[in-house]
């Protein structure tokens, strides 16, 4: 392995790369080992929806050369699946460190390889390049971007024509062309005449279009001064957000100045994940400041969103992706009822690993539900599939992703900030908080409660490690949970659905995924995965009770509560 990793860092040592870039590769291999075997033991791998690493140095990073190869293949399968002179494509990129060089690189190579460019002027939304692919007929597009991750990495995910993130087959033929490139291979900064810088008049097109999603503007006319803080994190969210929701008619935005700084670095934050609480810190503070009645905040790319609202004591909480999804769905399905839009070939979306609550919503407004794997790309795949023959309704994932309509293929924050916004305005108008409405839906369905633990495992033994994990898994599965007993169990890696009373076996008709899932007797359900775009595996956990009132919503959380911690402590998480 050692003298693979030698003679991948020695070939950085041509010209065919800078003079910085070789200094630095000379330091590692002779002063830092560890470092250098970090770097180059494997190449960064072009996964099913791109790359994302840390940056800098070497194949096991990322940085204009590893962003080039992967153009480079990107570029070659395009001309191969499409002989068409007027290949076009999108590329867009979030506020990180180097975001900027890597989709000018990015450009520069599509350039090079006479494919027409559209760049976005500045940064931009994740869903915005999913919106521009479709407006401008594009055959693909890329945003560079590395979401919610930690400041020192960054990604790179490319698109389909359809505006969504590729899938089967493309996605395998992609890599297969990304791996034949070599570096000297790699066509650089292309003629500028074939490079359309983009920008507002994007904006304005894309926010329009998501104003003509409401259901409800009587309620937003009537909540027009409604108390909205809302923060970007840093990120790109920072003018697309506010100015929807003012072109939707609210007139009442608070912003967090110091979090409206477009900063790699994160400054005002641990992590810009909104999965983690701490995350909306200052906005809730700003909250109380003012007496808001909504809280959102956006993942640096701004295709997530997380959501903040004041319990019953007055106390704000941020609610989690689950939560937020059963208000969404709850609210979607009950409008297009009451506004004659459900006319028997409508559905919602949700992934795997997302409460079973969307689908009893759902189920009971006989609106079919369609579950795939995590991953936002299977959603708009199914949309893809329905095209001309099912409406879809909406759609997410309980790690903060949304969508509603059809225009966009990719989670959307911006969209989600507008609905979350509208929702509130009409709950007001019903004397209700969004807090009150998660109750009624609990009481009206079942009281879920969803956790989700990751355990992080770095570098080339992380890996190994959550791979022998996963094998344990498999081989010696639970048979109860917290005591209640396993009665189906579903390995999506071998695509096969076990009845653990009978033993009969099942075809999981979903693409093969190295996930697990454990549904017990009480209705429990536990799903362990690795992720796909960090260092970790990951479990999601799943309990629910009745609530026979919202009287009694304390006690039955506090059951629950109870149960979460039975699991985890039988995890060993």
């Amino acid at each position: 392995m050692q003298d693979e990793i030698k003679k991948r860092a020695e070939s950085w040592l041509s010209d065919a790369f800078d003079e910085a870039t070789r200094a630095q590769v000379k330091d590692m291999m002779e002063n830092n080992p560890a470092e250098l075997t970090e770097c180059f033991y494997k190449n960064l791998e072009f996964g099913t929806g791109g790359l994302r690493g840390l940056m800098g140095t070497g194949t096991n990073r990322m940085n204009i050369y590893t962003v080039g190869m992967a153009t480079q293949g990107l570029c070659n399968y395009l001309k191969k699946n499409d002989s068409s002179s007027t290949l076009s494509v999108a590329v867009a990129h979030d506020n990180r460190n180097n975001s900027r060089l890597f989709a000018e690189t990015t450009a520069g190579v599509f350039a090079a390889n006479g494919i027409k460019v559209y760049l976005f002027e500045s940064l931009r939304p994740t869903p915005e390049l999913s919106f521009t692919i479709r407006h401008f007929g594009c055959q693909s597009g890329v945003v560079i971007t590395a979401s919610h991750n930690p400041k020192e990495y960054n990604g790179y995910k490319a698109y389909w024509n359809d505006g969504a993130q590729v899938i089967p087959p493309h996605d395998k033929k992609i890599i297969e062309e990304v791996n034949k490139v070599t570096i000297e291979s790699v066509k650089f900064n292309g003629p500028k005449d074939m490079i359309t810088i983009i920008g507002k008049e994007i904006d304005e097109i894309y926010s329009n279009a998501i104003v003509g999603l409401m259901l409800s503007p009587d309620a937003v006319e009537s909540n027009k001064n409604l108390k909205i803080v809302y923060t970007p994190i840093h990120g790109t969210g920072v003018v697309l957000v506010p100015m929807t929701l003012r072109k939707m008619g609210f007139t009442n935005i608070y912003n967090i100045p110091e979090q409206d700084i477009t900063d790699g670095n994160f400054p005002t934050v641990k992590s810009p994940n909104p999965e983690e609480s701490a995350a909306l810190n200052l906005a809730m503070k700003k909250a109380k400041e003012v007496d808001a009645d909504i809280v959102m905040g956006t993942d640096p790319d701004a295709d997530r969103v997380a959501m903040a609202v004041k319990n019953k004591s007055g106390d704000w909480i941020v609610i989690d992706g689950n939560q937020a999804a059963a208000v969404l769905i709850h609210y979607l399905i009950k409008r297009w009822g009451e506004l004659g839009k459900i006319k028997g070939k409508e559905y919602i979306v949700k992934t795997i690993v997302t409460t079973e609550l969307l689908a009893e919503i759902a189920t009971k407004s006989n609106v079919p539900c369609y579950d795939v794997l995590t991953g936002f790309k299977w959603i708009a795949d199914i949309i893809r599939k329905n095209e001309g023959k099912a409406t879809f309704i909406g759609g997410g994932e309980e790690s903060y992703g949304y969508l509603c309509g059809e225009f966009i293929r990719d989670k959307d924050a911006i969209m989600s900030c507008a609905f979350f916004a509208e929702i509130a305005a009409w709950a007001k108008v019903r004397g209700k908080t969004m807090y009150e409405l998660l109750l009624e839906i609990y009481a009206e369905y079942n009281f879920y409660k969803d956790a989700c633990v990751s355990l992080e495992k770095t570098g080339k033994s992380g890996v190994e490690e959550i791979y022998a994990m996963m094998e344990d898994y498999r081989n010696y599965p639970f048979k109860t949970i917290a005591g209640s007993p396993v009665i189906k169990i579903f390995d999506y890696g071998k695509q096969l659905s076990t009845d653990v009373n009978s033993g009969k076996t099942e075809e999981i008709v979903l693409p093969k995924s190295d996930v697990l899932q454990y549904l017990c007797a009480d209705g429990t359900k536990i799903t362990v995965r690795p992720s796909g775009t960090e260092p970790k595996i990951k479990y999601y956990i799943s309990v629910k009770e009745p609530l026979p009132s919202i009287a009694d919503f304390d006690n039955v959380s506090k059951t629950l509560d109870e149960k979460i911690r039975e699991v985890k402590k039988e995890l060993d998480i």
